[in-house]
């Protein structure tokens, strides 16, 4: 899609309302993980460096549409002053008198955070007026928060409808990453889904079907597809409910020319603990009264193979029960062999999504992927094939 970026347009003398997304982990009153708003700080520079005043909308936890205290952004400021190095002033309103008076008193290089958006009910409804009483406060509008994207509201998706807008540099990367993995990718193209549930990845599948040329299935999931196909799987997690849509769902990839890979050997447990008896089988062996707990060698080899033919990944969920050893070997392994592809310049890799980023960070790569979406709901909607209003709304001429 086209959109503009910080490039295109000048922030001399200019206020930037500057939508981000840091909803960060606050414990005992500080924040506990600041990496949200790390990432957000190369947008930041680069309007106050170009004489901008930014100005901060975001939301924090979900206040529906009250003030609660204990949801204030006034929490999150000393972390952002520390990662951007200098003073940020505060409004106790992102609208109305307290904002005005704030953003009237900025110079040009100043940055203020304005308070949680979502302590006005019409934040997520979109409100008009909302809307309108945040873009009075500003002149250029910048969204930085793709997180955000898959719902329509104000700070996003009304924004951008009312002033000059563009995608600041982590929107820009994350849109850039994303088409390079299904908008316009390098072929052959490999998806890995896993997760517990078919149920809660219908969409995503079948939108995934449609568009890459091999789709491997792991974790809980690869359990219901075995079970599918007349397989026993003993006491593993499946949903055995959903047999017939796994099937309808292999049917529907042959016809798409979609290759679906599934474990051909299991690791498999009596009890679900670290460190418990296992062994590892091959996939039509699991005992009655044993659970597949993660993909075994054979799999991952196969895995590994499949990824040095392709030339893009995009990974979704973890190939087995990841949070204890023994049962993260297969996506630890996985993981590690698309970072290494990844690294010597032969695989586009983009990831995210659900368990997803602390998969790859318990196996040491996620910065080593081409792209780690932290989007989570708007990732998994992008891979659904659903519309994200948020960029949507940037697609101007």
């Amino acid at each position: 899609m086209a959109f503009k970026t910080l490039d295109d347009l000048d922030f001399t003398d200019k206020t930037a309302l500057i939508r981000v997304d840091i909803n960060v982990p606050v414990e005992n009153g500080q924040v506990s993980d600041a990496t949200r708003i790390e990432r957000v700080i190369p947008t930041i520079q680069h309007i106050i460096e170009a004489g901008g005043k930014a100005v901060l909308l975001a939301h924090f936890g979900r206040p529906k549409g009250k003030v609660v205290p204990e949801m204030s952004l006034a929490l999150v400021r000393p972390a952002l002053e520390a990662a951007l190095g200098k003073r940020v002033a505060f409004a106790e309103s992102c609208i109305g008198g307290p904002a005005k008076k704030v953003v009237a008193a900025m110079a040009p290089g100043d940055v203020a955070l304005l308070e949680n958006t979502r302590f006005h009910e019409g934040e997520e409804k979109n409100d008009k007026l909302l809307a309108a009483a945040m873009a009075a406060l500003g002149d250029i509008f910048v969204n930085e928060a793709f997180s955000a994207a898959h719902r329509a509201h104000a700070s996003t998706t009304g924004l951008a409808q009312l002033l000059p807008s563009c995608a600041g540099r982590l929107m820009e990367a994350e849109l850039n990453a994303l088409d390079a993995a299904l908008g316009n990718p390098e072929r052959p193209v490999a998806a890995v889904v896993g997760g517990a549930k078919v149920s809660t990845k219908l969409d995503l599948l079948a939108n995934l079907i449609t568009k890459v040329d091999h789709l491997i299935i792991g974790g809980g999931m690869a359990n219901t597809f075995l079970a599918a196909r007349g397989l026993e799987i003993g006491k593993s997690l499946a949903e055995r409910e959903m047999l017939e849509t796994a099937r309808d769902i292999i049917s529907r990839a042959e016809e798409a020319g979609c290759t679906l890979h599934l474990p051909v050997d299991i690791v498999v447990a009596r009890e679900f603990a670290a460190g418990a008896p296992h062994e590892t089988l091959p996939v039509d062996a699991c005992p009655d009264d044993a659970m597949i707990l993660d993909a075994g060698p054979e799999t991952i080899d196969a895995i590994a193979k499949l990824l040095d033919d392709c030339r893009t990944l995009i990974w979704n969920g973890p190939l087995g029960a990841f949070e204890i050893s023994p049962f993260d070997v297969a996506t630890n392994k996985a993981a590690q062999e698309a970072a290494r592809l990844t690294q010597e310049g032969h695989l586009v890799s983009v990831a995210g999504g659900g368990d997803t980023v602390a998969a790859l960070n318990k196996a040491g790569v996620a910065d080593a992927f081409t792209y780690v979406s932290t989007a989570g709901g708007a990732f998994l909607e992008w891979m659904e094939g659903k519309p994200l209003p948020g960029v949507a709304a940037l697609n101007k001429e």
